[in-house]
């Protein structure tokens, strides 16, 4: 196999999480952003536990349209490309962008493409995160190169986006 695509997605909570739940990894999230001092593990085991179980938790077209949107992106371009396609997640769900990477190193390919439709520049997922968790699998997986295919050249954003919008102006 000479590539395997990483489609590296945002992602976001399922509507029927438990509420309660939800709100308090959200508040551990903020909250560890500033804790120092003996309390900061256990408040990590908390939210480590929080945030496996939502990234558990059973996805479907209704509950998560999201996910559904990025598996039906992640076929297209398989299509398109002729080669398989493995969604990982920033967040909230699962697999993780790390478990994807790993997914697709197990596959044996030549070479790996990590993309993601995060266009714009800016953003802490796609020049922090995704960069991070390609540097822990390229450590892992060392005899496969992996390529970001990111950042976006805007004038090429722009057009795909004119595109779109042409079509409502014709």
């Amino acid at each position: 196999m000479k590539s395997v695509i990483v489609l590296a997605m945002h992602g976001i909570p399922p509507n029927d999480f438990p509420q309660q739940e939800a709100a308090e990894l959200f508040g551990l999230h903020a909250h560890l952003e500033h804790a120092r001092g003996p309390e900061r593990p256990t408040l990590e085991r908390r939210y480590a536990e929080l945030e496996a179980r939502m990234r558990a938790w059973p996805r479907t077209a209704q509950n998560d349209p999201f996910h559904a949107g990025s598996h039906e992106l992640a076929g297209h371009l398989g299509q398109a490309l002729g080669c398989p396609v493995i969604v990982g997640f920033n967040e909230f769900c699962g697999p993780s962008l790390d478990e994807a990477l790993d997914q697709a190193a197990a596959l044996s390919p030549e070479r790996m493409v990590v993309v993601t439709p995060m266009v714009t520049r800016g953003g802490e997922h796609s020049e922090a995160d995704i960069p991070s968790a390609i540097q822990r699998a390229q450590n892992r997986h060392p005899r496969v190169p992996i390529h970001y295919a990111w950042p976006f050249a805007p004038a090429e954003v722009a057009e795909f986006l004119a595109t779109q919008i042409r079509r409502w102006l014709e």
